[in-house]
């Protein structure tokens, strides 16, 4: 296996600034201003090789008021990474003024639940795949099989 501190080391450098080869851009940036820095590694009590890494990024990394930005910085293709068997985001902790840059949905659940006409349960969604190549025809075809069946929204 791959030694804990060095692999915290490794995911937080691939989730942020680092790369699997050398490239000429890394002399243009101030990347160990923005590379995420791993701070802690602590065992998972009673588990044998899993360990908690504590992963700090700054927040100049992210764009206000978008968790797609943030999600795909912190949570993207680091999954991929071959240096670890597995890997879990377990918490996020974020700085309150960054949380106050995100507006929120133009409406809440209620509201939602009213145009749709449907109380008393969760709503059951699901995404059409395959995600392209469906022509016009084809996709209204599933999407209103999903509908017909119970579904209450697709994307």
């Amino acid at each position: 296996g791959v030694d804990p501190i060095e692999a915290s080391a490794a995911i937080a450098g691939e989730s942020s600034t680092a790369t699997w080869t050398v490239v000429w851009t890394d002399l243009l940036t101030a990347c160990d201003l923005y590379r995420a820095k791993a701070y802690r590694v602590d065992p998972v009590p009673n588990v044998a090789d899993q360990y908690f890494a504590y992963i700090a990024y700054d927040i100049d990394l992210f764009e206000e008021g978008s968790i797609a930005n943030l999600t795909a910085s912190i949570i993207g293709n680091v999954f991929g990474f071959k240096a670890v068997k597995a890997l879990r985001l377990e918490d996020m902790r974020m700085p309150v003024a960054y949380l106050k840059t995100f507006q929120g949905p133009a409406t809440g659940l209620i509201v939602e639940r009213e145009r749709m006409d449907k109380f008393g349960r969760p709503f059951l969604g699901a995404t059409v795949k395959p995600k392209l190549g469906l022509s016009g025809k084809n996709y209204g075809r599933v999407v209103y099989e999903g509908l017909k069946g119970g579904l209450d929204f697709l994307k």
